[in-house]
C-alpha cells in the first residue's frame, strides 16, 4: 500500500507534523510507512542493532544520533537485518555508511549523509523514548510515512 505525503497533507493539515527537509534517501524503498520505534545514541549502534533485532516486523526505527559526523550508525548489515525482518523503514538523525549495500537493502533508510567511520560498540543510549528533531516530534506509537517528497509524521494512522 502506497500513502502520498502531498494526499496526507492535503487531507490532514491539523493532524500532520513534517520533518524538515534535510534527509536523503538510501535504501531500496523510496516510499514507507508505519508506528515509530525510537532510539537515541551518540556515536554508539549497539542499541540500533538490538532494536533492529527486536522491533515488530512493519515498524519504522527512528534514531536519534545527535546529528554527529563523527561515524556511521549504520551499515549495510544492520540495512540487511531490517530487510530481512520486514522492518519498514529505519530514519537517522545522523550518518550511515556502506551506502552501496544499504541502497540494496529491500528497506527505506533515510540519513543525513554518508561517512566511512563505524560507530563504537559499547551499547549506551536510550530506547522506547520521545525524540525532537527534525523540528519534530518522535513518539513511539506515532506512525511515519515517507516518499520522494518528504517525511511527516502524525499521531495516528492516517488514510486516504
Amino acid at each position: 500500500m502506497s500513502m502520498k505525503t502531498t494526499d496526507l497533507c492535503d487531507q490532514y493539515p491539523e493532524k500532520i507534523r513534517i520533518v524538515d527537509p534535510t534527509y536523503a534517501s538510501f535504501g531500496k524503498k523510496k516510499s514507507f510507512f508505519g508506528p515509530i520505534s525510537t532510539v537515541r545514541v551518540k556515536d554508539d549502534n549497539v542499541l540500533v542493532r538490538n532494536a533492529l533485532e527486536t522491533i515488530p516486523a512493519g515498524n519504522v526505527l527512528v534514531v536519534d544520533g545527535m546529528a554527529s559526523k563523527n561515524c556511521a550508525l549504520l551499515g549495510g548489515n544492520l540495512a540487511e537485518i531490517a530487510a530481512e525482518r520486514e522492518l519498514a523503514g529505519i530514519i537517522v538523525n545522523g550518518y550511515i555508511r556502506d551506502r552501496l549495500e544499504v541502497c540494496e537493502a529491500d528497506v527505506g533508510v533515510m540519513a543525513l549523509g554518508t561517512i566511512p567511520l563505524k560507530s563504537k560498540k559499547e551499547g549506551k543510549g536510550e530506547t522506547d523514548i520521545a525524540l525532537e528533531f527534525g523540528n519534530t516530534e518522535w513518539n513511539p506509537g506515532d506512525y511515519v510515512y515517507v516518499d520522494e517528497d518528504g517525511i511527516i509524521v502524525s499521531s495516528e494512522k492516517l488514510e486516504l
